[in-house]
C-alpha cells in the first residue's frame, strides 16, 4: 500500500493541531482592558464617595429642619434680611408675625393633601411697616376655580392678627404638570413673585408662611370666606436615597475591579495553555 495517504492524514492532524492552539491577547489589548477596568473602578468609587458625602449632608439638613420646626417662633425676616433669606438657612423656620389680612387679594392655589384635593388660600398680611407677607391660611376642600376673593372685604384697618407658622420658599413655575396662568387666575404653585405681580402688590417678602393649626383656626373664626381653611398641614419630607446610590456605585466599582482581575487571570490561563501546547508539539 502506498504511504502517501498516511502522510496526508498525519499532515492534516498536525495542521489541525496548529490551528487549534490557543492564541494570547496582545500586550496592547491587555493593557487597554486593564486601564479601562482601573478607570471605571476609580470613577465608580468616586461617585460612591460623593453619595456618602451627600448622605451626611442630607442627614445634617434633616436634623437642622427638625430643630427649626420644634423651636420657639422667632420674628419673620424683615425687609433688611430679605436678600439673605435662603432655603438652606431659613426654610421651615418657625416664625411669628402680625398684621392685617387683605382678604380681597386672596389667591387659591391647587393643592393635594391627606384631606383630599382642593386649594391653599394665600392671603397677603399687611404688617405695621406696610410690607406684605403672603400667608397660606390653610386648605379648603374646594376646587380653586370655584373660589373668588373679589367680593371679600379686607380686615379693618385697626385689626391685627397674630400668625405663627413655618417659613417657606417661593415655588416657581407651577405644579401638577401645569404652569401657572396668572391671566386666567389659575395657580398650581405658590410662586410669590408671580402672585404679587398678578395682584399688583409691592413690598412683598420673597417667602410665604404656612400658618399653623391654632393660627388657622383663630383666623377661620373671623375670616369672611365661606370655606374655613384648615392649617397645620405642612408636609416635611426629604427624598433620601443617597445610601442606595452609594452602595450601587461601590458595587459597580467592585465589579470593575473583578472584571480586571478576571482578564488578568484569564490571560495567565491562556498563556499556560499555549506553553503546554508548544511543549506537546
Amino acid at each position: 500500500m502506498s504511504p502517501t495517504p498516511n502522510q496526508g492524514v498525519k499532515q492534516g492532524k498536525e495542521s489541525g493541531a496548529a490551528q487549534a492552539a490557543p492564541v494570547s491577547r496582545t500586550k496592547a489589548s491587555l493593557l487597554l482592558l486593564t486601564l479601562l477596568a482601573g478607570f471605571f473602578f476609580l470613577v465608580f468609587a468616586a461617585l460612591g464617595s460623593w453619595q456618602v458625602y451627600r448622605l451626611q449632608w442630607k442627614l445634617d439638613l434633616i436634623a437642622k429642619v427638625d430643630a427649626r420646626v420644634h423651636a420657639a417662633p422667632v420674628p419673620a425676616p424683615g425687609p433688611q434680611e430679605w436678600p439673605q433669606v435662603s432655603a438652606e438657612r431659613d426654610e421651615y423656620r418657625r416664625v411669628s408675625l402680625s398684621g392685617r389680612y387683605l382678604y380681597s387679594q386672596t389667591v387659591a392655589v391647587q393643592a393635594s393633601t391627606d384631606l383630599g384635593s382642593g386649594a391653599w388660600l394665600l392671603t397677603p398680611l399687611q404688617l405695621a411697616d406696610g410690607t406684605l407677607v403672603l400667608v397660606n391660611r390653610g386648605f379648603v376642600n374646594v376646587s380653586p376655580l370655584k373660589l373668588d376673593a373679589n367680593g371679600l372685604a379686607d380686615a379693618p384697618a385697626g385689626q391685627s392678627t397674630q400668625v405663627v407658622g413655618l417659613l417657606r420658599m417661593s415655588e416657581q413655575g407651577g405644579g401638577f404638570l401645569r404652569s401657572n396662568d396668572a391671566a386666567q387666575n389659575r395657580w398650581y404653585s405658590r410662586d410669590v413673585k408671580a402672585i404679587a405681580q398678578a395682584r399688583g402688590l409691592s413690598g412683598v417678602a420673597p417667602y410665604f408662611v404656612d400658618a399653623d393649626k391654632p393660627s388657622a383656626e383663630a383666623n377661620a373664626a373671623v375670616a369672611p370666606d365661606a370655606q374655613k381653611a384648615v392649617g397645620g398641614l405642612t408636609v416635611i419630607a426629604f427624598h433620601n436615597s443617597h445610601l442606595v446610590y452609594a452602595l450601587t456605585w461601590y458595587a459597580l466599582a467592585l465589579m470593575s475591579l473583578g472584571a480586571g482581575y478576571w482578564v488578568i487571570r484569564d490571560e495567565r490561563r491562556w498563556r499556560q495553555r499555549i506553553q503546554e501546547a508548544r511543549s506537546k508539539g
